[in-house]
């Protein structure tokens, strides 16, 4: 075999392991990417999404914070709260232990409640009137504030919870 004849052999082969490498790397690439968009979709999909739009907090709106003592015959936690509300019947409420922690955040108006956190599990929002029963209690804290604003400490029971709020 001469030098000329060889030469072309190792552009050939040379060229070749180019492709291929450049053909491999694609197939990575392009695997990773669709796995990356499956598991994005699957992440994204178990989200619970609300299209319901709250109104904000305003100077207007009256605000209160203390302690929550929340009893259930399995439980008692003690926690800080802060309750926003406004003359409209827009309501939200949050259950925190300590800075950063926050247990139970509850945004709700006369239709529609959104409610996440530790103490609600997977979290929830939907019409009012849909509620799983574990959170009746909690959704029905609106009516009492929006009753009872002016109270120092409020004790409100429903079924086998109480909530004891002091400010």
């Amino acid at each position: 075999m001469n030098e000329e004849t060889r030469r072309v052999d190792v552009c050939r082969t040379g060229w070749r392991n180019i492709a291929g490498l450049i053909t491999a790397h694609w197939a990575v690439a392009t695997g990773f990417l669709s796995f990356l968009a499956i598991a994005f979709f699957g992440v994204t999909s178990c989200a619970t999404i609300s299209s319901h739009s709250f109104s904000n907090p305003t100077s207007d709106w009256q605000r209160k914070s203390g302690q929550l003592m929340y009893r259930t015959p399995n439980t008692t936690l003690i926690g800080e709260v802060l309750v926003r509300f406004s003359k409209d019947g827009d309501f939200e409420l949050t259950v925190s232990k300590g800075p950063g922690i926050t247990l139970l955040s509850l945004r709700q108006d006369a239709t529609f409640a959104e409610v996440k956190g530790g103490l609600a599990g997977h979290g929830w929002s939907g019409p009012v009137t849909q509620a799983p029963p574990q959170l009746h209690g909690w959704l029905g804290l609106r009516d009492q504030f929006l009753h009872g604003s002016d109270r120092k400490t409020l004790r409100y029971v429903a079924g086998n919870e109480t909530f004891v709020f002091r400010f």
